[in-house]
């Protein structure tokens, strides 16, 4: 048996609106929902320009397929998806310079297996340090310094939740390999921020 949720009244009651065309409700869909498409693909593409010219593509792809939504699962989660897999698309045709290397963001060991700068341990999801209004502009500020292979999959998983099958099936990556860029992800991202929380320990 599936286990996919259906829409609620509210969002039955927008399809069919949208289905018939009611202009009020395709405004409502892009007022609703326009905010966490653009922070997603703005966190995505590290680019608000960018961000906001998906955007408007997933809604104009999402309003010419609405005989393909089923109601399977939210309308919310289905944009969702439609803007997400417009981002990747962006990130794998739009021409970049060479890609930093995740090495240089990683940290450094001495000789004797220890990181060469110590500094208060950091535990808390990103998503939850985050939800902080004194560390959420500087996490954000720095995950746009990640490759953007990898901060990628930091944004699927630690702050849009998905989880590592998903992430993976999405990236086209192995789970394994999707575990892998994750972990040196969260381990460039805590490197970027440990100064920084030093002083707010301090």
């Amino acid at each position: 048996m599936s286990s996919a949720t259906p829409v609620d009244l509210d969002e039955a009651d927008l399809l069919r609106r949208l289905r018939a065309g009611d202009e009020s409700a395709f405004e409502q869909v892009v007022r609703t929902y326009g905010g966490r498409l653009l922070a997603v693909t703005r966190r995505i593409l590290g680019s608000e320009e960018d961000a906001r010219d998906v955007v408007q593509d997933a809604f104009l792809n999402a309003f010419r397929s609405l005989d393909r939504f089923e109601g399977h699962a939210k309308l919310s989660t289905w944009l969702h998806r439609i803007a997400v897999n417009a981002a990747l698309m962006k990130l794998r045709t739009r021409k970049r310079k060479p890609e930093q290397s995740i090495e240089s963001l990683l940290p450094a060991f001495l000789d004797d297996g220890h990181h060469e700068e110590r500094f208060q341990s950091w535990d808390e999801p990103v998503d939850k340090v985050m939800e902080r209004a004194e560390t959420r502009e500087l996490v954000r500020k720095h995950i746009d310094q990640l490759p953007d292979g990898y901060r990628t999959v930091l944004v699927l998983r630690d702050i849009e939740g998905l989880d590592t099958e998903e992430t993976a099936t999405m990236l086209g990556l192995s789970v394994n390999a999707t575990k892998i860029r994750l972990h040196r992800a969260r381990q460039a991202l805590r490197t970027l921020l440990a100064p920084h929380f030093r002083s707010l320990a301090s």
